[in-house]
């Protein structure tokens, strides 16, 4: 078993930057796939970027490659996500999570069996 909890979201402009943060306690990261997905009200969680654990492989979903990078430390459990160059469409809830089951890139919500609670990002013009 392994808890979540995300921080770092807030308010901000476009074209500016920030970096989520999502900690972990349990059991060792060394052993996850780690992902960000992010939700707008009224529409499916969608996948944002995959760490993964036993390739080192990280992926992006096309609407972020290039601005986002996903990054872990599993020497202290968490796992980042820098945002760069901000859009509006940017703006959800961005989620942290975690699956045992997938030893390489996995990018579907039925994959990961923990998740954090979230954190709102929002992103004006």
């Amino acid at each position: 078993q392994v808890q979540l909890v995300e921080s770092g979201g807030g308010l901000v402009q476009a074209g500016d930057s920030l970096r989520l943060s999502c900690a972990g306690s349990g059991r060792s990261f060394s052993s996850y796939t780690l992902a960000w997905f992010r939700q707008v009200l009224g529409k499916e969680r969608e996948f944002v970027a995959v760490s993964a654990w036993r390739s080192s492989t990280t992926s992006y979903a096309d609407s972020v490659k290039g601005r986002f990078t996903i990054s872990r430390d599993n020497a202290k459990n968490m796992v980042y996500l820098q945002m760069n160059s901000l859009k509006p469409e940017d703006t959800a809830v961005y989620y942290c999570a975690a699956t045992a089951r997938r030893m390489f890139v996995t990018t579907s919500t039925s994959e990961y069996d923990y998740w954090g609670q979230g954190t709102q990002v929002t992103v004006s013009s």
